[in-house]
């Protein structure tokens, strides 16, 4: 692999550039073949990285379709084509991040705004870990074999002709020997390149059953109760459908935070009646968790701020704007780490839940330190993660990716589903969007069966609390099938008429879905070719407005 390497780095407050392997301050050591490249640093002298990039050159061709990878779960993820501006957020958006009062709050947390600035030209896209070249049935994939290291910066510059691989260091010293990064170029059909991938990385998917089932996040939102449950949890196991999971979403808490704190107004026989009630009727009990997440009023705050990622200043930081603005545990910490494993335990083996929806992971990861990387970390919190839940069931949302492969079931791939399916303009990338979750489901469908199985998020067919027409939730219901191997609803399926009836055993049917072609065919026009139980299907709609073409 041709490359051109350039550093830019700080010694005693001094900064200096480079495009050597050798100065007087450090040693590159590199390792290049023709698809791949590994280096490795010896600082003579402690130095921080402020940037580190790989430069290949790439010819592209007027025809080829370019995926970039989205930060985390939530993250839009497309195909682009080569004269196309990345434009998922905007100028004012960007303003809003990050110079108005949001910014206290912690609303621009959960994307790469604090360590990466969204580029506004054409003809260039950037992704994180991995990314490809496609086109027709050939791709070129670009890829990262180790984010421990550092979260690895994919760009694809058509104006420059080159690819670029840099990495997010900031907040580490270095001295003495230290990989710096680790990536790949491979080259071959859709799946051909994916299989290879994996394979480099050593990374099985978990889990291989297909699961139906329902979550409550969906209709009831934080308001949810036991009645809703119980009501709920007795419908859908009447239906004539197998329905693999019942999931409680957030609400059950007293304070995001309090874990073990159950609400009793809301739930006033505890979290482990309500599991015995969903095995009483053959099904997974799943339960919702933010386990690095608390809010200033939760308890665990009040009494171990100690515990909490602290800023520069020793004051606890905020990781994210939901509820209000909330902090997340250091996972280095020992009280912390204790809390959490104590927590799982409770709900695990106490409790008796089997799956955990694990959300709003970003936040482990949020700021750099103990000189740890944000790459580092996120590994790190992972590895915790599944050590406390051993062999039972991890569905991962909001999420950075590569740390999550083979750690986790389940995991989401796109952002929450809207209420209608209506595209914002100024919204943030990961904010809520029915089209961007179906894009994601769409172009993210590689990680399928390989680093977990995906989970597109729920669909939903009832008519009230709801703004899409029936026709745009069939749709929906049609695409999770297609794409996904988690499929939840939100719905009281005992308010469904025939019809609703029907698209939903439809969906819950497990029939064999195998995909060789989903693509913009236009703006926002997708089509797909695939197979269903082996016979040929075609589908075509409007992601933007969720329209039937065909």
């Amino acid at each position: 692999m041709n490359t051109l390497i350039r550093i830019v780095y700080e010694v005693n407050g001094e900064i200096f550039k480079a495009s050597s392997l050798e100065t007087e301050h450090f040693i590159i050591k590199t390792q290049n073949d023709n698809n791949s490249f590994s280096a490795h640093i010896n600082a003579f002298v402690p130095l921080k990285i402020k940037d580190f990039s790989i430069k290949t050159p790439y010819k592209y061709s007027a025809s080829d379709k370019i995926f970039v990878n989205g930060y985390q779960s939530w993250t839009d993820s497309l195909e682009y084509s080569i004269d196309e501006k990345m434009s998922e957020q905007s100028k004012l958006t960007e303003f809003m991040l990050m110079k108005s009062p949001l910014k206290l709050i912690g609303m621009n947390k959960s994307g790469d705004n604090l360590f990466h600035q969204f580029p506004r030209q054409q003809g260039v896209f950037y992704g994180w870990s991995y990314g490809y070249v496609r086109n027709g049935d050939s791709v070129d994939l670009f890829a990262s074999l180790d984010e421990r290291c550092g979260y690895t910066l994919v760009t694809f510059d058509v104006n420059g002709g080159c690819v670029t691989f840099g990495k997010e260091l900031e907040g580490v010293t270095f001295e003495g020997e230290k990989k710096l990064a680790e990536f790949v170029k491979l080259s071959g059909g859709y799946d051909e390149v994916f299989d290879k991938y994996f394979d480099m990385l050593g990374v099985e998917c978990r889990e291989s059953k297909r699961r139906n089932g329902y979550t409550t996040w969906y209709n009831y939102y934080g308001g949810v109760t036991q009645k809703d449950v119980v009501r709920d949890l007795n419908s859908i196991s009447e239906i004539d459908a197998e329905i693999d999971c019942f999931q409680i979403d957030d609400g059950y808490q007293t304070k995001v935070g309090d874990w073990l704190s159950t609400d009793k107004k809301k739930f006033p026989d505890g979290m482990k009646s309500i599991a015995d009630s969903i095995h009483s009727k053959g099904m997974t009990a799943g339960l919702w968790l933010a386990p690095f997440a608390a809010v200033p009023s939760s308890q665990v705050f009040k009494n171990h701020r100690d515990w909490f990622i602290k800023d520069e200043n020793g004051k606890p930081y905020k990781t994210g704007h939901n509820w209000g603005g909330f902090y997340s545990l250091d996972i280095y910490n020992e009280g912390a780490r204790e809390y959490i494993k104590h927590v799982f335990d409770v709900v695990l083996n106490d409790w008796g839940y089997d799956l955990v929806k694990l959300d709003f992971l970003y936040g482990a990861c949020v700021l750099p330190m103990h000189n740890k990387t944000r790459g580092e970390i996120m590994c790190d919190a992972m590895d915790l993660l599944r050590e406390c839940v051993g062999d039972k069931l991890i569905l991962g949302c909001g999420v950075p990716l590569m740390p999550a492969f083979g750690k986790v079931d389940y995991c989401r791939i796109g952002s929450d589903i809207a209420l209608d399916w209506r595209h914002k303009k100024h919204m943030m990338r990961e904010d809520v969007s029915t089209p961007h979750a179906v894009c994601n489901a769409i172009f993210r469908r590689h990680l399928d069966g390989r680093a977990w199985l995906n989970d597109p998020d729920v669909f939903l067919l009832r008519d009230t609390n709801i703004k899409t027409t029936l026709e745009q939730r069939k749709l929906l219901a049609k695409l999770n099938s297609i794409f996904g191997n988690l499929l939840f609803t939100s719905d009281d399926v005992a308010q469904y008429n025939g019809e609703q009836l029907t698209a939903l055993l439809e969906a819950f049917d497990k029939k064999q879905y195998t995909v060789s072609r989903a693509e913009f065919v236009d703006k926002n026009i997708m089509e797909i070719d695939y197979s269903e139980n082996g016979e040929a299907a075609h589908l075509k709609f409007n992601t933007a407005t969720g329209e039937r073409l065909d």
